[in-house]
């Protein structure tokens, strides 16, 4: 077994330090005071059961540093059981941009995230598409950032930052360092030009490459998954046209879950897709940490029973933990979260059982989501 861990780790290593690497070459992108934007953006916003923070998005996206004439909004309501649709509805009648409300409920056999996100997508008037969450706040230079990216390198697919915010307790901000490293790998990923995982609740694309590589078609029968599979099809025809927005004022900031049981079950929604993967770098990053982590799970009963070594068990933990802790420096810093890096220390403990555990739940496809019990197939 020690060969096999020693070969993991390594693979493991080598696997984040090159992501440490391309993390400090993704270009940093700001807009100059003197850029005009020409773009027409249509934002679009999947929502169910938001009324708790439709209101103050909605308040952001009003106060956007962003030409009022070519941006639009796009609340596509997934059959919401509370306020959410009436208090769009209010906020439209005093709002000073275009904000148009659609109600999944009107159309025939149209429910979930894809499919309000297909219907956003067909009534958009706007060439660059840029997508957020409900739940998500962003600040007022998030639109002028990626429509400046846009404008200069002509991407056909932007990948942006998203970070948790307001975070008071230890399992908060345990969940802010794991998450970001998500997002690290994601962004280093995309740099690398071997793009394997971005995150829904902030990213672009223009309506004319959703429309060319088919949308959802292969995989809309998969809850999950409305971001990554995308960005897999777009590089798999464009290479060379994803990009990562690298820039502190295009943030996105969502909440970290407040309960166990909403965390693992948002974990698993994320892994069930996995399986259906089909881009092969994606593939083996997955295999890559989820075998690293097995082995060294297991290491812990072979410490038990005397076929591994003290020293040889430590040493192993310890540099699995600098690893992360290099990489988890850089991107925490660009976060202006960097505080918050010795909260490795108790999220390593529970890591490994963590992510073995979702993983295996994640092959099942079952989960509860939006207040929805969802199986994939």
């Amino acid at each position: 077994m020690l060969p096999l861990l020693l070969l993991s780790l390594a693979a493991y290593g080598w696997l984040i330090l090159s992501c440490w690497q391309a993390w400090k070459k993704i270009p940093a992108i700001d807009a100059s005071a003197g850029f005009h934007p020409v773009t027409t953006v249509s934002v679009i916003i999947p929502v169910r059961n938001e009324a708790g923070n439709i209101v103050r998005l909605l308040q952001d996206l009003a106060a956007q540093v962003y030409p009022k004439q070519l941006l639009e909004v796009l609340i596509v309501d997934d059959h919401s059981e509370d306020a959410t649709a009436e208090l769009v509805h209010q906020f439209i009648l005093t709002a000073g941009i275009a904000i148009r409300s659609i109600r999944l409920n009107n159309y025939v056999n149209q429910q979930g995230k894809k499919a309000a996100i297909q219907k956003g997508v067909e009534l958009a008037q706007g060439e660059l598409l840029v997508f957020t969450d409900g739940d998500c706040r962003v600040g007022p230079e998030w639109l002028r950032q990626f429509a400046y990216l846009y404008h200069t390198r002509q991407p056909y697919f932007i990948s942006g930052p998203v970070c948790f915010h307001h975070t008071s307790t230890l399992f908060e901000r345990m969940q802010l360092v794991e998450f970001a490293a998500l997002i690290g790998v994601g962004g280093a990923s995309i740099q690398l030009h071997k793009p394997n995982m971005c995150n829904g609740a902030n990213l672009a694309y223009t309506k004319a490459v959703f429309t060319e590589v088919g949308g959802f078609a292969g995989n809309e029968n998969l809850a999950s998954g409305d971001d990554e599979f995308l960005l897999h099809k777009i590089h798999k025809l464009y290479p060379h046209k994803i990009a990562f927005l690298k820039n502190d004022k295009a943030i996105v900031y969502t909440s970290a879950h407040k309960s166990l049981t909403a965390f693992i079950s948002q974990r698993v929604r994320w892994t069930s897709k996995w399986k259906a993967y089909q881009s092969k770098n994606a593939q083996v990053v997955a295999a890559t940490v989820f075998v690293v982590n097995l082995l060294l799970f297991t290491s812990i009963a072979l410490l038990l029973l005397g076929k591994l070594a003290l020293l040889w068990f430590i040493a192993m933990y310890v540099a699995k933990f600098a690893i992360d802790f290099l990489f988890l420096n850089r991107v925490l810093s660009f976060l202006g979260r960097r505080r918050y890096l010795w909260y490795m220390l108790p999220l390593q403990l529970v890591y490994i059982p963590y992510v073995i555990c979702t993983a295996i739940a994640g092959l099942f496809g079952r989960y509860r989501w939006k207040e929805r019990t969802i199986r994939n197939p």
